[in-house]
């Protein structure tokens, strides 16, 4: 997913470039380079989480940790990491539920294009279903780092 992330970013790079473009030229607009930005933004963010996961990117506050014993600090990771997991696990299934109900009302973005809000909310939902897999490979690798005094994470 995280290709895609940026193959979106780059779309959204050109988007706004010639947006730039048009108006400094010829004083015109796409109309549609905020809107679509955003859209990109989201994508970006929800597609790009679960890789950030897998690479170790996120942000951990470590100080408290470093403090601790060690199987203390794996026991608080994991426990972290579980509820993490479950708060993921349930903003997936309201987003879930937020993409039906758009479906089911035909819900549009309410700008000059109209775009059916179920695309860019579908992403979302697809980006949020990699991070909670990636945070349940994660929470089950750190459990196994518990018992086998490994670090994990």
């Amino acid at each position: 997913m995280s290709w895609i992330s940026a193959v979106i970013l780059g779309l959204m790079t050109i988007l706004i470039l010639a947006e730039i473009t048009l108006w400094n030229l010829f004083e015109k607009t796409t109309l549609i380079a905020d809107e679509y930005s955003a859209y990109g933004l989201a994508a970006i963010i929800f597609l790009g989480a679960g890789y950030c996961l897998k690479e170790r990117g996120h942000i951990r506050i470590t100080l408290v940790l470093g403090f601790l014993p060690e199987k203390i600090s794996r026991v608080i990771t994991f426990i972290a990491t579980a509820i993490t997991t479950a708060f993921m696990g349930y903003l997936w299934l309201y987003l879930l539920k937020m993409v039906q109900a758009t479906i089911r009302y035909g819900s549009t973005s309410g700008t000059l294009t109209n775009t059916p809000l179920w695309i860019p909310q579908t992403v979302m939902l697809i980006g949020a279903a990699c991070l909670l897999l990636q945070l349940v490979a994660t929470t089950i690798k750190t459990y196994d780092g518990i018992r086998s005094g490994e670090e994990v994470i």
